[in-house]
């Protein structure tokens, strides 16, 4: 199973996700202010859908791009429960589904917890010019989800470049891209996305258009996955 974009691509490494023991208790959604979205975390009561092809924009596949479900996810790498998500209901996902061929994934940045967070996302991007974005991302979160802590200042150049190094990407290349800040307009079109499309809180999921907020459940995902696939018999 391989991650796809135009044109890099890169497989999914098998066990890199560590198991959360670190993670904090309490709601399961990070709330931006910009709406009151409550605490808590549920299936979304508006019944509004989007177009998958059109929540993925440019961003990097994780997975056969043919697959018939489309999962979109919009986290930022300081949220706890984007780090919750990603350690307990993420690798089931993959396992279930994105290595059988039945769905694909996208992680998009919905970077607003501040300058960590924007500088995580940059240098996601760079990883993804070399064909490392989903690698490069993992390697972001289990960072996260060891430390427990945000505005720590750990997201920083010095992690950045190493994790690019244990990566094995082209240093010279990687750290030009990272120090340009080169994908600022394309972070920021991500988040502006996902304020169109309702995003208000991290991690916030689209099934084949249909949003899920917060860090749900596996069953949760699995119930609406299952209907996509259904429907899409």
């Amino acid at each position: 199973m391989e991650e796809s974009q135009k044109p890099v691509k890169d497989a999914l490494l098998p066990g890199s996700i560590i198991v959360a023991a670190l993670l904090i208790a309490g709601a399961l959604v990070y709330n931006t202010g910009l709406k009151n979205v409550g605490n808590q975390a549920s299936l979304e009561e508006n019944t509004n859908t989007f177009s998958a092809e059109d929540l993925i924009d440019d961003d990097v596949i994780l997975g056969d791009p043919n697959a018939p479900v489309t999962i979109v996810e919009f986290g930022d790498y300081q949220c706890p429960f984007c780090a919750r998500f990603f350690a307990q209901t993420e690798p089931q996902i993959r396992e279930e589904y994105i290595k059988t061929g039945k769905a694909k994934m996208v992680y998009r940045d919905f970077a607003f917890l501040g300058p960590e967070s924007l500088a995580a996302a940059n240098a996601s991007q760079c990883a993804a010019e070399q064909g490392k974005f989903w690698a490069y991302h993992d390697r972001l979160f289990e960072t996260e989800l060891a430390d427990g802590r945000e505005h720590n200042g750990n997201l920083n150049a010095t992690l950045f470049k190493s994790l690019a190094a244990e990566l094995g990407l082209d240093q010279t290349k990687f750290n030009s891209c990272l120090a340009s800040e080169k994908y600022k307009d394309e972070i920021q079109k991500d988040y502006d996305d996902g304020i169109a499309a309702g995003v208000r809180g991290t991690p916030h999921t689209f099934i084949n258009g249909k949003p899920i907020s917060g860090a749900l459940s596996y069953s949760s995902f699995k119930q609406l996955i299952e209907e996509s696939l259904a429907a899409a018999r």
